[in-house]
């Protein structure tokens, strides 16, 4: 099966602009006391997450450091209520995503571009493809115009992960304390065959949480169906 990352189409015609953020976050951290970096990931993303039951609900809504014990503490609050398999990594985005928008946007909106937003009527076409995983979350995105499309965020779990022969040799493991690698995505990018998810058609990976990662199958149907707005490019994989 080929796959494909899922990225801004800077050769679009389409105007749309976001302005935003996700209601709630995890801190990043402080100071680890394993690796000493200050750090917070922030590409994971879980849409559906509704921290209302949380109590001290307003610590979770000013981005931040913390000691790792606090961002600790604030994990395990949350933990009960995201998705199986999420990952919670400092900085870890929660909740919809809220902001302002202007202009036309096409059926796929490729924000950050870690961020994936459909049209609605773009989703239930491609689950009428049989197409697996898309599991689309209400945003709180305000328009200044008329007649504004509605934009749902797709919820995309962390699972795969880029080959080890296109990282950096010698490099470190990730920090026993924190969890944090240190390492800047490739520009040439290979996919772990061993790694890859065989029921969802649309995933992001685990280790570089910035890439959202799509089928060949995914492709094949947006292209059939005239959906555009993002680019698709090829990851080879081993």
């Amino acid at each position: 099966m080929e796959f494909f990352s899922i990225e801004e189409d800077k050769s679009s015609a389409y105007t749309g602009y976001i302005d935003g953020t996700h209601k709630w976050m995890l801190p990043g951290i402080l100071g680890c006391p394993g690796c000493k970096a200050s750090w917070g990931a922030g590409a994971k993303s879980y849409p559906s997450v509704d921290l209302t039951p949380v109590a001290a609900l307003a610590d979770f809504e000013e981005p931040r450091a913390e000691p790792i014990e606090e961002y600790e503490r604030m994990r395990e609050l949350v933990r009960p209520l995201v998705p199986p398999g999420a990952l919670l990594e400092p900085g870890t985005a929660l909740g919809p995503f809220v902001g302002k928008a202007q202009g036309r946007f096409g059926p796929l909106v490729a924000l950050n571009p870690w961020v994936l937003l459909m049209q609605r009527e773009t989703l239930e076409k491609l689950r009428t493809e049989g197409l697996r995983g898309l599991k689309g979350c209400q945003t709180h995105v305000r328009f200044r115009q008329r007649n504004s499309p509605e934009l749902l965020e797709i919820e995309i779990l962390p699972l795969g992960r880029l080959h080890p022969d296109c990282l950096p040799p010698g490099r470190k493991p990730p920090c026993p304390r924190c969890g944090r690698r240190g390492l800047t995505l490739p520009k040439n990018r290979l996919l772990d065959a061993s790694t890859i998810p065989t029921h969802l058609d649309v995933f992001r990976l685990e280790d570089f949480s910035t890439v959202i990662v799509c089928t060949g199958r995914f492709v094949d149907a947006c292209r059939r169906l005239g959906l555009d707005g993002v680019a698709f490019q090829p990851l080879p994989m081993k």
